[in-house]
């Protein structure tokens, strides 16, 4: 244990180590003073406290100059350590600079977010900032308590609900809208009837966590947000497929028979990259609400701060028509 550390740091005013330090430089009241900006009596009596504190007289007249003595010369490069330290603790934090950092960011988001959002974010910044990584995890990957210790950046989802502690913010608002095999009959007559004649893909994924087995007032099966507006129509459609992941839709879609009712900003990438084709909804539907949640630890963080700004950006240019 140094000298510095036996004391009591509690009772040391930490302005005398400083007074200190320039007095030992210095080796003379006056230009320490001057060099502080201090009196000189304000800083002989910072010399009387030091000499009390160290029970040594720390400086002592020879020669007609101020000399250190041997303690004050052993103190020296502790305090200059200590100061040192002081300094970089209070230093205001480095501005994350995306360039040459090397780290990695976890975020969680469903396949509909995964496809349309986060890939094509991912693929922007790989060329621009070699050294950023990205987990990205899915719904049934995180929870709660995941995001609340901060080990998972953000997560991007519709959200029934969430803790008041996190902080959040809107990525977009994506209607609804049908795709189906150019071939299939309903486009001939795409109203009501028709679309509740005809046989459906469920696709629903919100939150995080293991998906409970939850029932609705629509009925008895696991339903969404498509079925809870049919269900204010006391209407209800025949679904013959239900699955979890959006781009599976795609797929179950070459089936001329089948209506997949998707976020249409999925659906425009899915009829991109496929011969099927996007037609409306013949309800209405309450347009899904993305956002993106993070824990209170993350919220100063500047790599943090720089990633939710750069997102939300770039959501601004994923267009939904």
């Amino acid at each position: 244990m140094n000298k510095i550390d036996e004391m009591n740091i509690r009772n040391v005013d930490l302005n005398l180590l400083v007074y200190l330090n320039v007095l030992i430089d210095e080796q003379s009241v006056s230009k320490a003073a001057n060099k502080l900006a201090l009196t000189q009596p304000a800083m002989s009596n910072a010399l009387k406290r030091l000499r009390d504190l160290f029970e040594d007289p720390l400086l002592v007249r020879a020669a007609g100059n101020m000399t250190p003595t041997a303690k004050a010369l052993s103190l020296k490069p502790e305090i200059e350590a200590l100061l040192k330290m002081a300094e970089a603790i209070t230093q205001p934090s480095e501005l994350f600079n995306p360039t040459r950092a090397e780290l990695t960011f976890r975020i969680m988001a469903n396949d509909y977010l995964e496809s349309t959002l986060i890939a094509p974010f991912i693929t922007s910044q790989l060329e621009k900032h070699p050294g950023l990584n990205f987990d990205v995890l899915s719904p049934s990957d995180v929870n709660l308590q995941d995001m609340e210790k901060g080990t998972i950046d953000l997560a991007i989802n519709r959200f029934n609900g969430m803790p008041r502690s996190f902080h959040q913010a809107t990525v977009w608002r994506d209607n609804y809208c049908c795709l189906t095999h150019p071939s299939n009959e309903y486009l001939n007559s795409p109203d009501l009837a028709h679309y509740l004649a005809a046989e459906h893909i469920w696709v629903n994924r919100a939150g995080w966590g293991a998906e409970a087995a939850v029932t609705n007032k629509s009925g008895s099966q696991k339903l969404g947000w498509v079925d809870e507006a049919l269900w204010q129509l006391e209407q209800t459609r025949h679904i013959r497929v239900f699955t979890r992941h959006y781009m599976v839709a795609s797929l179950l879609c070459q089936s001329e028979k089948l209506i997949a009712t998707l976020p249409r900003r999925q659906a425009m990438l899915l009829a991109k990259h496929t011969g099927l084709v996007i037609s409306p909804v013949p309800f209405q539907v309450v347009p899904i609400e993305i956002k993106m949640l993070w824990s209170p630890i993350l919220h100063h963080a500047s790599p943090h701060q720089w990633l939710r700004r750069e997102l939300i950006d770039f959501a601004s240019t994923i267009a939904d028509r």
